[in-house]
């Protein structure tokens, strides 16, 4: 009796609690600094998932490790609903393999649906006498140890797309981590600091539109509409190079399903919205929302399986 009555109290309780959600602001951390393809897709969702959700929607940056560090943060969080991780390959499925220090996403957090895909573009500073791969690769031979490459740090996408055209091109060519994200490491490319990177398109478009860089090919399966001049790796003669940067969602490990469900609903509308599509397409960025979190779950698991693979057959390592 006493049992039945508890959970007569309990029962509605509870229900209560997850129809009011949210009932105060809800943050989304993003891993790396300004300026980069995560804080790109971040403020551009900000607005509208403030609009469905009813709450203000905080951005916070946290910088730092390629992504390890709001990872991490975000993955300590409490899981009630308030804290949402903007996640994407390199800080999700990439670092544990590269990073060893770093904690393990697929232990810690709830997948809860993709949101863009964002292909990479390999540039180069202007002041490189190269306009194709063909004529980077035979320069970088004819130079070993003389050109620097950017990323926004070990545990990046566009660090491991360098290895492997290093490792297919036999290329010498030194590495120069940024922290905080592809935003500085553009900067530095940009600045003069270094001399090419592969970098998000998102992220290098600015750079790309204004003529600080130039863009000798993109890593999407076929051309970019926003660039359209630019010949995909596959054309260049480099399909090992085809590539995509995919951001996603994510909240706390013990978040109740009743909260993922509905943050899952929300960012399917978000996505969908016609003046969200439109300013993603502005960078290059794609949107792209998963079928289900189940689903999403497990695009997560393979992402990691095959970047580990690449890793290790890259030797790309912490530096």
């Amino acid at each position: 009796m006493r049992i039945a009555v508890f959970l007569l109290l309990v029962i509605p309780f509870s229900v209560n609690a997850q129809s009011s959600y949210p009932n105060k602001p809800v943050r989304i951390i993003i891993p790396f600094a300004p300026g980069g393809a995560s804080d790109f897709v971040g403020r551009i969702m900000q607005p509208k998932m403030s609009e469905l959700l009813g709450q203000a929607i905080v951005i916070e940056n946290k910088p730092g490790a390629a992504g390890s560090i709001g990872m991490e943060t975000a993955a300590k969080s409490v899981p009630d609903g308030y804290t949402v991780f903007l996640g994407n390959v390199g800080s999700i499925a990439i670092n544990p393999a590269v990073l060893p220090t770093a904690s393990n996403p697929l232990r810690d957090l709830i997948a809860i649906t993709q949101v863009v895909d964002v292909p990479s573009v390999l540039i180069v500073h202007p002041t490189l006498p190269v306009k194709s791969i063909r004529e980077l690769i035979a320069h970088a031979r004819a130079n070993p140890g003389k050109l620097n490459y950017a990323s926004p740090g070990s545990g990046s996408l566009d660090r491991l797309e360098m290895e492997i055209l290093r490792k297919l091109g036999g290329l010498d060519m030194v590495h120069v981590p940024y922290k905080g994200g592809a935003g500085p490491a553009n900067a530095g490319l940009m600045g003069g600091e270094t001399q090419l990177m592969f970098s998000t398109a998102a992220s290098a478009m600015p750079g790309i539109k204004g003529g600080r860089v130039r863009l000798l090919a993109v890593t999407s399966a076929k051309r970019m509409e926003q660039v359209p001049e630019a010949p995909t790796v596959t054309e260049e003669g480099y399909p090992d190079l085809t590539a995509s940067s995919w951001q996603g969602l994510f909240v706390p490990t013990g978040t109740e399903r009743a909260i993922v469900e509905r943050l899952f609903a929300v960012a399917q509308q978000v996505m969908a919205a016609p003046e969200v599509i439109a300013r993603l397409k502005t960078g290059g960025a794609e949107s792209i929302t998963s079928p289900s979190s189940v689903a999403f779950a497990k695009y997560v698991a393979d992402e990691t399986q095959r970047w580990a693979r690449i890793a290790r057959d890259s030797n790309a390592t912490a530096d």
